[in-house]
C-alpha cells in the first residue's frame, strides 16, 4: 500500500508545519511490493487540484497507511497506484475457475469425457446400423430363396397337364393334378430310380432342417442358409441314393412272405441300419462343418446311443407300414414324408 507521501507536495501549500514524525512501531502494516507497484503519473497528465482538509493533516499527524479502492479494471483512481495486469489475469482465472466449479485441467478432462463417450456412442449406433442393415438383406435373401423355391414346385405341380386345359375348369385343374404329378413320379422312377430318389430326399432335408430352426424360435425368414444347405446335401447325396440300394438288400436278406418278416425287417432296420445311417450323417455333418476329425469323433460318442434309441420311439410303428404295406419302388417316399419330422427331431 501507499502512505500519503505518494500525492503531490502541491497539495499541502497551505498546511501547517506538521509535528515531528513518530518512528514507525513495528507492528504497522508493511506494504506488498509483489501485489502493488507505486506510479508515477505522466508530466502531461494533469490532475485535479484538491483543497488541503484536516483531513489530510490528520491522516500525515498520525501515518496512516492509506487503503486505495480499486476499481474492476484493477486500476487504483483515487491514488494512482496499478495492480500487476498478470496477477489480475490470475486472480480472474482463478475465481472464474472458482465460481465455475472446476479447474482448468478438470475442464478439458471433462470435455475430452464427453467427446469420448460420444464417439463410443456413435460407434455403438454405428455398429447397431450395420446389423440391422446386415438382418435386412439376410432375410431378402431367404424369402427370396423360399418364394422361388415355393413357386417353383406350386407351379411344376399345378401345371402337369398344361398342354391338355384347353376347355377344362379350373376344377378339373385340381382335380386331376394330385392323379397326373403321381404317375410322372413313377414314370421318373422307371426312368432314374436313383436320382429320382436323391431329389426327394434333398428336399425332405432341406425342408425338415428349415422347420428345425423355426421350432428353435428363429423367425421364419432368419434360418441359416448355411446350415440348412448342408442337410439338404447329406440328404440329396447319400440318403436317397443308399436307402434306394438298403431297401433292395433287405429284401434279399428276408426274401420271404410269412407275416413275422416285418417285424424282423423294422429289427434289422433299427439296429443295423440306423446306426449306420446315424453314423454316416453326423460324420458327414461335421466335415461340412469343418470340424476336427477328434471332435466328430466325440460328438458321434455323446450322441450315437441317445439318438439310436429316441428313433425307437417313432421308427418302429412307421416301418410296420413301410415293410408291411408299401411296395419297394414307392418305400422312400413314405419313408421321406416321415423323415420330415425326423429330420426336425435331429435337426434341434
Amino acid at each position: 500500500m501507499a502512505s500519503i507521501h505518494a500525492i503531490a507536495p502541491q497539495s499541502f501549500l497551505n498546511l501547517p508545519n506538521p509535528k515531528p514524525r513518530k518512528p514507525i512501531t513495528p507492528h504497522s502494516k508493511p506494504t506488498s511490493s509483489s501485489n502493488l507497484y507505486t506510479l508515477k503519473p505522466p508530466k502531461t497528465q494533469s490532475f485535479p487540484s484538491r483543497k488541503p482538509t484536516r483531513v489530510l493533516t490528520s491522516v500525515a499527524d498520525h501515518h496512516h497507511d492509506v487503503i486505495p479502492v480499486q476499481s474492476s479494471d484493477c486500476v487504483d483512481q483515487q491514488e494512482g497506484m496499478v495492480v500487476s495486469r498478470a496477477e489480475c489475469e490470475g486472480v480472474e482465472s482463478e475465481l472464474a475457475s472458482q465460481v465455475g466449479g472446476f479447474g482448468a485441467s478438470e475442464g478439458r478432462l471433462s470435455f475430452e469425457g464427453a467427446g469420448g463417450f460420444g464417439s463410443s456412442s456413435s460407434g455403438v449406433g454405428n455398429e447397431r446400423g450395420n446389423e440391422e442393415l446386415y438382418r435386412l438383406v439376410d432375410r431378402s435373401i431367404n424369402a427370396t430363396i423360399v418364394l422361388a423355391a415355393g413357386s417353383f414346385a406350386l407351379t411344376k405341380l399345378l401345371t402337369i397337364d398344361q398342354d391338355y386345359w384347353h376347355g377344362w375348369t379350373i376344377y378339373e385343374i385340381l382335380r386331376y393334378a394330385p392323379q397326373h404329378n403321381w404317375t410322372a413320379y413313377e414314370e421318373a422312377l422307371k426312368a432314374n430310380p436313383v436320382l429320382a430318389k436323391m431329389v426327394i430326399s434333398g428336399v425332405v432335408y432341406s425342408l425338415g432342417d428349415w422347420i428345425a430352426q423355426c421350432f428353435e424360435g428363429k423367425p421364419l425368414f432368419e434360418f441359416d442358409r448355411a446350415r440348412m444347405f448342408r442337410s439338404g446335401l447329406v440328404g440329396f447325396t447319400l440318403h436317397g441314393s443308399l436307402s434306394h440300394y438298403y431297401y433292395q438288400i433287405c429284401e434279399e436278406l428276408f426274401p420271404f412272405q410269412g407275416w413275422w418278416v416285418v417285424p424282423v425287417k423294422v429289427a434289422f432296420d433299427q439296429t443295423i441300419w440306423a446306426a449306420i445311417w446315424n453314423s454316416i450323417y453326423f460324420t458327414v455333418l461335421g466335415f461340412l462343418r469343418l470340424e476336427s476329425p477328434i471332435n466328430i469323433y466325440s460328438e458321434l460318442k455323446a450322441t450315437f446311443w441317445p439318438m439310436l434309441t429316441a428313433g425307437w420311439k417313432l421308427w418302429p410303428f412307421a416301418h410296420l407300414v413301410t415293410y408291411g404295406l408299401i411296395p419297394v419302388e414307392q418305400r422312400l417316399l413314405w419313408v421321406d414324408c416321415v423323415e420330415l419330422i425326423w429330420v426336425t427331431i435331429l435337426s434341434t
